[in-house]
């Protein structure tokens, strides 16, 4: 879906994700990165006040070599009026959203959920079926060790990105200590090391991608949530992530997420890298 090879089990996770949330009578209308239209669950209950964003299966190119992946969910409240859902009850800015989490399928089964007040993990027993609380009021560290991003497209980059990864490895000297590079490829992944060992993570426009590669609605947006209600920040290099106007179901956008100070420094550097020289 939307240019990316869709594996067996993508079709499976959307297929499974409708099917448990569809007939439950709460949700409106959902989307789905692997769906190109609203999907109306039918039938849609008059109490239904609830607007369901996902990515069933984020990382599912790293299935076959067995690397973390995940899904992950965006819940805004209804704005239009009974019935079935819209699409505007779907395109609403990332602030506005009641909740938001993820899963990550890896050695163990763990949710990341913040309805607004905190950010709260749950690892799944799977002796009985349940997720267990295991770390409540998660705090991201404000720097991190850990930088990740495909380096592989850094001839593709503007200048500014390029900046803040030479400074990252230390080339330019702009920042005290170091980071170490740490790039899984899967998006939940790289996100979930570093909302709990601090870091940053970048997915930059390039000249193949202007407008950046990841979805605003299923990707960028839930996991901005997450990280803000962490102490963490999201932005898109110039706005934050969380009061961007979408304007189309699979609108894609640059990404830097993370450390609260990472995540300034990073805007910083792109800001001056467009300053022309006196």
């Amino acid at each position: 879906m939307q240019g990316e090879e869709q594996q067996k089990l993508d079709v499976i996770a959307n297929d499974t994700i409708k099917r448990a949330v569809g007939p439950t009578g709460r949700v409106c209308v959902m989307g789905s990165e692997e769906e190109p239209e609203p999907i109306v669950p039918d039938p849609c209950g008059e109490g239904a006040k609830y607007a369901l964003l996902f990515d069933p299966l984020d990382g599912s190119s790293n299935i076959d070599v067995n690397v973390s992946i995940g899904t992950i969910f965006s819940i805004h409240e209804r704005v239009s009026a009974g019935g079935a859902g819209r699409l505007e009850d779907l395109l609403q800015p990332g602030d506005r959203q009641v909740a938001a989490g993820y899963v990550i399928y890896g050695s163990s089964t763990v949710m990341v959920y913040s309805a607004g007040h905190g950010v709260h993990c749950f690892t799944l027993d799977p002796h009985i079926g349940e997720f267990l609380l295991c770390d409540q009021n998660v705090s991201t560290p404000r720097t991190g060790k850990y930088y990740s991003v495909n380096e592989s497209n850094y001839a593709r980059w503007n200048d500014g990105y390029r900046r803040v990864v030479r400074s990252f490895k230390g080339i330019d000297g702009e920042l005290d200590e170091r980071k170490n590079a740490r790039y899984i490829g899967s998006l939940v992944a790289d996100f979930h090391r570093n909302l709990l060992a601090g870091g940053v993570f970048l997915y930059p426009p390039d000249v193949r991608s202007p407008n950046g590669k990841l979805r605003l609605m299923y990707e960028a947006s839930p996991l901005a949530f997450i990280a803000e209600q962490a102490g963490g920040a999201a932005t898109n290099g110039e706005e934050r992530i969380l009061t961007l106007v979408p304007e189309a179901l699979h609108q894609r956008t640059p990404l830097v997420i993370g450390s609260a100070d990472d995540v300034a420094f990073v805007t910083r550097t792109l800001a001056a890298a467009q300053v022309p020289a006196a």
